[in-house]
């Protein structure tokens, strides 16, 4: 990592880092996150019972406030009376005073910290310290209060309506400072981001272990796959069973390891890099920024639906995601972000009055190739596109795992340029995208990058992006994908719906604005001993292959 780099990261840091979570909405303890002030004082004033109303009832819809991300033990199927009482005397004499045979659960045996909505949302009666915001969450929550001793939320036992608006008020005058920047937030608005970070803890609670993540990536994939307890990576699931839900990224996971776990009945949930990955290469060992988890099957696979494909059939797109869509590829777009980070502008001129074409390379033992891919080497792709259009320009441009040495799917340049007119290898794809006239695809990310540039493509495998009636498509794309989507509505379910980010300076899960508008303004670091090395491997890696290719001539 270069010196400056590395400043300009802890600096931008450094902003925002403090420890002040005393409020009601708090930042959850995403591991590796950095602690930010969120709530403080001096927000708005006026704010009418009608508005205060709309906050309690979206709060209690978001399920935020309190240790929201705890644990969720199990509760009694039946009614009960909820006990939350400090001291063991005033806990004994509140339990002596319900009917004989009364379901209870008491706090003090459940494990701390606990989701406070959790444990209420079957009680029939909360009896809690009158100053406990847990009185404050059960009263939101619709259950009735029986406050013990004295305090601030003395006054909801009566379960009257203005009484929850006063014991409220205070909290909502607070303004609150995003995380992720200066932006300063109403409590509103705080709410709706703890609900994003709520949603995305609950989708994982059912995560029982996590296979095939190797050490370099977890520090960025753990907040993704966080459930409130420690991320349970594991190198195999000797015990897995039917019903269990394993996380796994498979390319990364044993064979043998794999067919037990498809043996067992256990639900596999894949786990795979997203469109907005970093600014650096997997094979150099940079880390994710963005994964997808899909619990259907896997965006590259036609073979089976995924959760890509079941948003991009099924919908609904409102109208504020499309604008959001619109303006997150703008953003993009005049960026020049691509899968691995951004890019500037071409130095090289091509000819003026020739269609140039862009046909990317692909790891052509990728699984995305292998599923997807309709049998094509790049070889063929590059053969077929030339066959197509004889008197085009034809750029080629090899995959980053391939020229750095790790992969598999090198065109020898003599082979290579019988076909093409130009090998691509210095600019970066966003660079290229912008002085093609059109690209011509196998199932390449880099089909959608010129998708959002409002380029024509062409497939002749069937990626995520084929079949939606955005593409020319020469590959089988699966008959069940009948909808017909616009720009904005493919860029929303591929970008907004389906994948997860990680900001690289919180540490937090965020909306793919941040991330965006991080990797576009930050030199994200790029390099580092591991790094270097896997370069080393990749640079030895090519040399072999050429001695063995002159000594089998």
């Amino acid at each position: 990592m270069h010196g400056g780099e590395t400043g300009q990261l802890d600096a931008l840091a450094e902003t925002l880092s403090t420890a002040d979570q005393a409020g009601f909405l708090k930042v959850p303890p995403f591991p590796g996150s950095k602690p930010a002030l969120f709530a403080s004082a001096g927000g708005r004033a006026d704010i009418d019972d009608a508005e205060v109303d709309r906050i309690v009832e979206r709060l209690a819809e978001l399920r935020v406030g309190g240790t929201c991300w705890g644990a969720q033990p199990e509760v009694p199927e039946i009614p009960y009376v909820l006990v939350h009482v400090r001291g063991r005397e005033a806990r004994a004499k509140a339990l002596l005073q319900l009917p004989q045979g009364q379901a209870t659960v008491s706090t003090e045996t459940l494990p701390a910290p606990f989701d406070p909505w959790h444990v209420v949302r079957g009680a029939s009666t909360a009896i809690v310290d009158a100053d406990d915001e847990l009185a404050l969450i059960a009263t939101a929550a619709g259950v009735p209060v029986r406050p013990v001793g004295e305090g601030r939320f003395r006054q909801l036992a009566g379960g009257d309506r203005s009484a929850l608006r006063d014991a409220f008020r205070p909290l909502l005058v607070q303004r609150f400072t995003s995380p992720f920047g200066e932006e300063v937030l109403d409590f509103a608005e705080a709410a709706e981001l703890c609900g994003f970070w709520r949603r995305l803890i609950d989708s994982n609670r059912d995560i029982s272990a996590a296979v095939g993540f190797a050490h370099w990536k977890r520090e960025t994939v753990a907040p993704l796959l966080w459930a409130g307890s420690e991320v349970p990576f594991r190198s195999s699931v000797p015990d897995a069973k039917r019903g269990d839900h394993v996380a796994v990224w498979k390319t990364r996971t044993d064979a043998d390891v794999l067919a037990r776990l498809e043996r067992s009945g256990a639900e596999l949930i894949e786990v795979e890099d997203g469109f907005i990955r970093s600014a650096g290469l997997g094979a150099d060992c940079v880390p994710p920024l963005s994964i997808i988890v899909d619990r259907a099957g896997v965006y590259f696979d036609p073979s089976r639906s995924s959760d890509l494909e079941r948003i991009l059939e099924n919908g609904p797109f409102p109208s504020d995601l499309l604008e959001r869509a619109r303006e997150l590829r703008q953003v993009i777009v005049e960026s020049g972000l691509s899968k691995y980070g951004s890019g500037g502008t071409s130095a090289h001129q091509r000819p003026p009055d020739r269609r140039k074409i862009l046909v990317p390379g692909q790891v052509e033992d990728d699984r995305s190739v292998m599923t997807g891919g309709a049998g094509l080497t790049n070889f063929e792709l590059l053969r077929r596109v030339r066959a197509a259009a004889p008197d085009a320009y034809i750029l080629y441009k090899p995959h980053p795992d391939i020229e750095a040495g790790h992969r598999k799917g090198r065109i020898e340049e003599r082979e290579c340029l019988a076909l093409a007119d130009e090998i691509v290898r210095t600019e970066s794809i966003s660079a290229v995208l912008e002085v093609v006239d059109e690209l011509h695809v196998n199932t390449s990310l880099a089909g959608f990058e010129a998708l959002l540039r409002e380029k024509p493509v062409t497939t002749y495998g069937v990626p995520f992006y084929a079949g939606w009636g955005l593409t020319s498509d020469l590959g089988p794309v699966p008959p069940r994908r009948t909808a017909r989507r616009s720009l904005d509505e493919l860029t929303a379910g591929a970008l907004l719906l389906y994948p997860r980010y990680l900001d690289p300076v919180t540490k937090l899960p965020c909306p793919p604005e941040i991330l965006v508008n991080r990797l576009s303004q930050l030199d994200y670091p790029r390099s580092g001993a591991l790094i270097m090395l896997r370069r080393l491997q990749g640079q030895l890696k090519r040399r072999v292959a050429a001695v063995r290719e002159m000594v089998s001539r």
